[in-house]
This record gives structure tokens, sequence and C-alpha cells, in this order.
């Protein structure tokens, strides 16, 4: 047959062949290397047969449209000035799966691979990560929503996680990236802050012209922030002690845990925190793969070689079905319950739930219950391929603990040493922010991240309602971008109803930008105590503005250009990357610990793995 004769259809066909077959040799090739995740489940012929026929029809649908193969991308060195990109060792864990196993994974989770011009082809495991789908808070008309109200957020997973993202030389996925969890990754001071009727934390708020708005804009930012006051266990100072400590360590030893960034990582991570242990404190250690455990009964806080020598013994093995864990842990919890002390369980995984409850409702449930009886329970992250971030988010909010991703030794002592009692130590539960905005001064407003910790307003009020605990030390900032009154913004103005209420709005105080109410209780609970301050009207530039709050606005950019807002328009890697250094040289001791460098470096990786940088 002449090639004049051959048809379209019948060359896209043979296209499509071609790359099915490549498809099925990366598949192929991917077993072999063994890096399917442990816990995927045999797949019989029949279904292994369909799947073959599933991506024959995608590689047919893809050539018709002239496109490539979404699983194979070729990065240019030009591209990526990047060192070279190590594998996750999760990959290393996942062995003798079968070409079935293979293809059966590629069809349920539709994994991302990459070809990297390093030292030969580099091909990354499936992907099964477990993301909440957030979409980016709306702008609101003050005259039609008025007031902002949302839970305080401590969790600093997304942070830890983003970064190594970014190390691995991968740009994260978009849902990975929570903003208000990067921004309140790092310790502020809020030298500005005053502390409210006995309050035990700190209050600060401040106005400053917004960074991303347009020319043509006159936008500005309202910082809201509490600093929790401790006198301080972290300072190891002796004004104050740590309330004794009943921790339950839940550790997923399951054959996925095996690689050196899950469960050995857990291990130092126990040993980090096992050395801050006191002789009033005690530890316990459950575990579940095939079977679950009492690996460590509750032991004193000061029989360290005992402790360490359980931990050191834990391994990884088995498939993931630990028949009634979580019960377990909290049984071992109400055995060592400390009246007046901190009664926690921290559930260490790489993302398996298999807990002996397979409704997330009815462990949810339990979870909060308990959590009414005085026992909270915190998520610790490790690894990736089959993390679900969404459940350990979910499981720590409901349970009054904190979520952290581990991804490093760095990190663990950060978590389980430096920060033990932001960690560990809440000195203020169920605190709520409720924002005001005056329709005099603000005609537009959104909040900047918080999506799944926005409350109704009525909520406020309501002690039933949960919401976030504030540990020694801690810092947390919510942000808004405001629209001035007058000022141009999102919206059209409106002939009737905002007519009318400017003509109502004459002689009305215009001083106040807006009032901030603030609810807490105490860390054994009761009822709510109500805090409250105006927010006055008067900003000040970006460049005269406290360091805290350049800094935080710094890392809010860049946490809503790894998001893909909307909002930030021209706001770039780039610029996060020239703020944030200028605060590091106006004000050398604001970094102490060397995280806010690390964040410059984190911004200088996005912007060589962006290409829209």
């Amino acid at each position: 047959m002449s090639s004049s004769s051959i048809s379209p259809a019948y060359l896209s066909r043979t296209r499509a062949q071609h790359l099915t077959k490549n498809a099925l040799l990366v598949s192929a090739v991917a077993s072999m290397m063994g890096l399917t995740a442990c816990s995927s489940s045999p797949v019989s012929q029949p279904m292994a047969e369909q799947t073959r026929s599933t991506i024959g029809q995608n590689a047919i649908k893809q050539s018709d449209n002239q496109k490539s193969m979404p699983p194979i991308v070729a990065v240019a060195e030009s591209e990526v000035a990047m060192p070279r990109v190590v594998l996750a060792d999760s990959a290393m864990s996942a062995t003798n799966n079968t070409m079935s196993n293979s293809m059966g994974s590629m069809t349920r989770s539709a994994p991302q691979w990459s070809v990297r011009p390093l030292s030969g082809i580099s091909v990354q495991p499936p992907v099964r990560d477990n993301y909440q789908k957030n979409d980016a808070n709306p702008v609101h008309r003050t005259t039609e929503m008025a007031v902002a109200t949302l839970s305080i957020d401590t969790d600093t997973g997304s942070y830890a996680n983003v970064r190594r993202y970014l190390n691995e030389g991968q740009l994260p996925p978009v849902d990975a990236v929570r903003v208000e969890e990067l921004i309140n990754y790092f310790n502020y001071q809020f030298d500005d802050g005053k502390r409210i009727a006995n309050a035990p934390f700190v209050v600060a708020t401040e106005v400053v012209d917004s960074p991303w708005d347009k020319a043509d804009q006159d936008n500005k930012i309202v910082k809201v922030g509490i600093k929790a006051v401790d006198n301080s266990w972290s300072n190891k100072s002796t004004n104050q002690v740590m309330p004794p400590a009943n921790l339950v360590f839940l550790v997923d030893v399951s054959g996925s845990m095996s690689s050196r960034d899950k469960l050995p990582l857990a291990q130092s991570s126990l040993k980090l925190l096992t050395e801050q242990m006191r002789a009033q404190d005690s530890i316990s250690i459950v575990t579940y793969s095939g079977t679950t455990s009492v690996a460590l009964p509750a032991t004193s806080g000061d029989q360290k070689a005992k402790i360490l020598a359980a931990i050191e013994s834990l391994t990884a093995a088995g498939s993931t079905n630990g028949e009634d864990a979580l019960k377990l842990a909290y049984r071992q919890a109400e055995q060592g319950m400390k009246k007046n002390g901190i009664n926690r369980i921290m559930m260490l995984t790489d993302g398996d739930f298999n807990v002996g409850i397979s409704d997330v409702d009815e462990m949810l449930e339990l979870v909060k219950a308990n959590r009414d009886r005085g026992i909270s329970l915190s998520t610790v992250g490790f690894g990736r391929g089959n993390l679900n971030d969404h459940m350990m988010e979910q499981m720590a909010d409901n349970g009054n603990g904190n979520y952290s991703y581990i991804d490093s030794l760095t990190e663990a002592k950060k978590v389980f040493s430096d920060e033990l009692a932001a960690t560990f130590n809440t000195v203020a539960k169920d605190v709520k922010v409720q924002v005001e905005f005056n329709p005099n001064v603000v005609s537009e407003w959104r909040l900047i991240g918080y999506e799944n910790r926005v409350l109704n307003e009525q909520d406020f009020n309501n002690d039933k309602v949960d919401a976030g605990e504030l540990g020694a030390g801690k810092a947390v900032i919510a942000l808004f971008e405001v629209t001035p009154t007058g000022a141009k913004g999102l919206f059209s103005e409106r002939r009737y109803n905002e007519n009318e209420s400017k003509k109502t709005a004459r002689g009305k105080k215009t001083n106040e930008l807006g009032y901030l109410n603030i609810r807490y209780k105490a860390p054994k609970g009761g009822s709510s105590k109500l805090i409250n301050q105006p927010i006055i009207n008067a900003s000040r530039p970006l460049n005269k503005a406290n360091i805290d709050t350049q800094f935080a606005i710094a890392v809010a950019g860049f946490g809503q250009r790894l998001s893909q807002s909307n909002y930030i328009n021209d706001w770039h890697y780039s610029h996060s990357t020239k703020l944030a250094t200028s605060t590091l040289a106006q004000k050398p001791d604001s970094d102490k610990d060397g995280t806010r460098r690390n964040f410059v470096t984190l911004t200088e990786l996005a912007a060589a793995l962006d290409s829209k940088r």
C-alpha cells in the first residue's frame, strides 16, 4: 500500500496502537521495577484485559486530537536547573507486584509519570495521594455580607508537604496547598500585639497596602494576629512546665511503611519526642497492620531505654487491616488517663486508615466522642504514594489535635522538640475569629485561605460548634484583602440599593475599618469567653509595615501563586522572594530557626519549576 493511499483514519488507529504498546511497555517496566504501591489488591485477568482496552481507547482519543500522551512528561535541562531528582522511597517498598496489579493501579489512580534527562530514565511511582478540593474564598460585597467568621488553624502539614514536592523537583498539586497552613508554619513575635482581658494570648492587627492589586485599585490587606502567651516551656523556663502527658502512639506498620521516609523516619521522630519526656509522663505504643497489638503498655517517661527499645523493634510488614486499632488506642489512653494533664493519641501513618472502622462518619464520631471525654488525637503523615491528606486533616480537626507532615528529621525536631509546647500544651480551645467590616469604609472583602475553616456567622456564639486549638507559644495569622469604599473593586456599582446606603451612611463613623471579635474556651472547656477591639482605619505602605506582617504577606502571595489564584494578578514567586529577603535584611533575628531563609529557597525552586513564573 502506498503512502498516498493510506487514509487518515488508518494512520490515527496505527498511531494509537503504537502509543498503546508504549503505555503497556511502561507499565510492564514499572511492575518489574516494583514501583506500584504495596497496598494494591490483585486484579483478575478479565479486569486486566478491560484495562488494556481502556488505555487503547484513551490513546485513540488522544491521537485523534493530536495530543501527546499525558503519562509521559519530558523535562528539558534548560527548563529545570535542579539537582538530580531522587525517586520517593515509597517506590522501593512496592515489590513483587504482577503486571495485572500494575495495570489495575494505572486505571484506578491515573498516575503521572515523569521522564527526566538525568543519568537515564526515571519513572515515578503511581500517586494515590488524596487531597480535599478547596476553591478559593470568594469576594463579598460588604453591603450584602459584612461578617467573616472562621476557626483558627494551627496545622502545618501542608507546608511540609509542599516543601517536599519542591525539593524533589515538582510543583505540588493545587489541592495540596492550604495557604493558611503555609502562613502559620512560621513563628511570629507580634511586638505590636496587646493582651486583652487576661486572655492567654496577645492580639495584633494591622492594615497595609495590598501588593497584588492592579494599578487602578487601592486594595488593602488586613492582618489579624494571635499569639499564645508562653511563659515558657519552649524557652526551658522554670516558670511554667508542661502538664503531665499521657501519649499513645498509634503506628502503622504495614508493608507500605517500609521505605526509609516512612517507618524509619517515624521511629526517629518518636525517639526525639521520647527524649523530651519526664517521669510524670507516660507513653504507650499500639501498632496495626495485618493484626493489631500493644507493642508497649503505658510506660513512665523516665524509662527511656525501654521506650526506645520498643520503638526500635517496630518493623513494617503485611497488609493494612488493623482490627479495632483505633478503639484499642483509645482504651490504652483511657487506662493511663491523667486528670488535668495531656491525654492524646498520635497516629503515625503514610495514609492507610484501615484501623478497624470502615465507615468514615463512624470513625469521626468516635474521635469526637473521645475528644469530649478529654482524649485528643493528632495525625502525623509520612511519605507519598497513598497519603490521605484529607482524612488526616479531618481526624486531627475533629480530635482537637494537630496535623503534621514529616518530610525530614529536621521537621521532626521542629514538631516534637523545638515546638513541643505548641504541639501538645493547649492554652485555649475552640478559638473563633469574627470580623465585621464597616460598609462605610470597606466595599468588598475576601478571606485569604481558611477555605475549610470558614464558619457560619451564627456559629460564633454557639459553644457547641468546634473550632481550633491554640498551643503555648503558637502564633496564628488571618489575612483579608479589602477594597475601600469608593475605590475600584470587582463588582459594578449598583444604582439603587448602594445609592440609598450611601445616603443613610452619611455622618456615621469612618475611623473604624471593622470590629474584631474573638471567642475561646479554657483548655478544660466550659463556656467561651469573648474579647474584642476595633480595627482602626489607618493604612501604611507595605515596606513600612511590621516585619511579621510583611513576611506573612510574602508567604500568602507564594501560596496563592502555587494554588493558581485569580486574585493576585501579576504577583510571581520572585516577588515573594524579594519581599521575604527584604524582611530578613531588616530584622535578621526574626529567623533564629532558619525557616524563613529556607522559605526563600523554596520560592526560588518554585520559580525554576514554573514556566509562568
